[in-house]
């Protein structure tokens, strides 16, 4: 049985991004690959408890997610990852 090569990650995942003001706000100012930037705005919603108590899909917004969200209240975990794309360059 042939071994299976172990899975290589996406480039374009690790290529570092620089979030713009509003993001770095949340994540820092430092350029990182979008795995992490993703990991550290998940630990922000989970420090602050912002992730929904009924919906867990759903993510409510404090002000320095509002400026990422535009101006939302509250967004989906999908609509949030395209909302962030939106912050990086």
């Amino acid at each position: 049985m042939a071994k299976k090569s172990a899975r290589k990650p996406n480039a374009a995942f690790m290529k570092p991004v620089t979030p713009d003001a509003a993001l770095a706000a949340v994540v820092g100012a430092k350029a990182m690959p979008r795995t992490e930037l993703t990991k550290k705005i998940w630990d922000y919603i989970k420090k602050n408890g912002l992730q929904d108590k009924k919906d867990k899909k759903q993510i409510n917004a404090d002000d320095k997610l509002k400026a990422i969200f535009n101006g939302k209240k509250q967004v989906s975990m999908f609509e949030m990852t395209k909302l962030v794309s939106g912050h990086v360059s």
